[in-house]
């Protein structure tokens, strides 16, 4: 979807998408080789495959494609994450099938993430609330999910807490890769995960529990 905040020169709605998707493409590739202050907007002109006077027919300046890389990741992540909830499921069920597609996210996009956390900074001000406007509505999709496999006993702040701790091991993955992917697999990672986030839940999984009885 065509982002607002970004002035465009055309008008078409579905070129603009386009051609700024292809900037996005572009720019990652040149953020992960050289960062964000290194990368010119020259240099995103020819990675997208167009000139730098087309460009600046569809952005202002290279702090906007920075902007159009964070929003797109922000935007899987709530595709991915919809996608995933099924809110007629058994409440555990659904948590470990959205905890399992944050995590394959977070595994398909690492180097995306990396470069938007390592460039968020150079955002100005209301630019960069904004992204982080976002990121509290993703921790907010898992915390709505957590919070129908709480005991009653538990408050929202506990919900919170466990949203906050998935999105941070999800992240973890790529941050971490170095060490993580050499003595983890994908799998066993979310798995161990998950049991971890059902511990502190203090819920046996029904998975496990009807393995261990067979």
């Amino acid at each position: 979807m065509t982002d607002s905040r970004i002035l465009s020169n055309v008008k078409d709605a579905e070129l603009v998408e386009k051609r700024r998707s292809q900037m996005i493409k572009g720019a990652i590739t040149l953020f992960k080789e050289k960062g964000f202050h290194r990368t010119t907007t020259r240099e995103i002109a020819k990675a997208s495959g167009f000139s730098i006077g087309t460009l600046y027919e569809y952005i202002r300046t290279k702090e906007d494609v920075l902007f159009l890389v964070c929003n797109a990741i922000y935007e899987r992540f709530r595709e991915r994450l919809e996608a995933a909830i099924d809110w007629n499921s058994p409440p555990v069920a659904n948590l470990k099938r959205v905890i399992t597609a944050y995590f394959q996210l977070m595994d398909d996009m690492q180097e995306e993430v990396i470069i938007m956390y390592q460039e968020v900074k150079s955002l100005k001000k209301e630019t960069r609330e904004y992204v982080l406007t976002k990121e509290r509505d993703m921790v907010s999709m898992l915390e709505n999910v957590m919070v129908t496999c709480l005991p009653a006993s538990s408050s929202r702040q506990d919900a919170t807490l466990l949203a906050n701790n998935i999105f941070v091991q999800g992240q973890m993955w790529g941050f971490r890769r170095w060490m993580l992917q050499k003595q983890f697999t994908l799998e066993t990672y979310i798995e161990r995960q998950i049991h971890y986030v059902l511990q502190a839940l203090a819920i046996a999984d029904p998975g496990q529990a009807a393995a261990q009885t067979d």
